[in-house]
C-alpha cells in the first residue's frame, strides 16, 4: 500500500480512538498532518488563535525541511501506536 493511502486511512482511524491522546501527541499529529498536506510553514506567525494557535504554528514550523512522505510515515506510526494501546 502506498504511503499516501496509508496516511489517508490513518487520518480516518485517528477519529476512532477510544481515548483522547494527550495534548503533546495531538500537537505532534497536527504538525505532521500540516507538513504532510501543505509542506513547510511559511509566512509570519499567526497573530490570532491565542496560545493554542501559537503552539500549533511552532510545532509545524519545527518540521521545516521534513518531506511530505516523512511526515506521513511519522503520522501513521503515531496513529498505529495509539491504536495498539486502545
Amino acid at each position: 500500500m502506498s504511503i499516501e493511502k496509508k496516511f489517508e486511512k490513518a487520518t480516518k482511524r485517528v477519529w476512532r480512538l477510544k481515548e483522547k491522546p494527550d495534548d503533546m501527541t495531538l500537537l505532534e499529529l497536527y504538525a505532521l498532518y500540516k507538513q504532510a498536506t501543505e509542506g513547510d510553514a511559511t509566512g509570519p506567525r499567526p497573530l490570532s488563535g491565542g496560545l493554542a494557535g501559537m503552539a500549533k504554528w511552532r510545532a509545524w514550523r519545527k518540521l521545516r525541511g521534513t518531506s511530505n512522505e516523512e511526515a506521513m510515515e511519522s503520522y501513521c506510526a503515531i496513529v498505529d501506536r495509539l491504536m495498539s494501546g486502545d
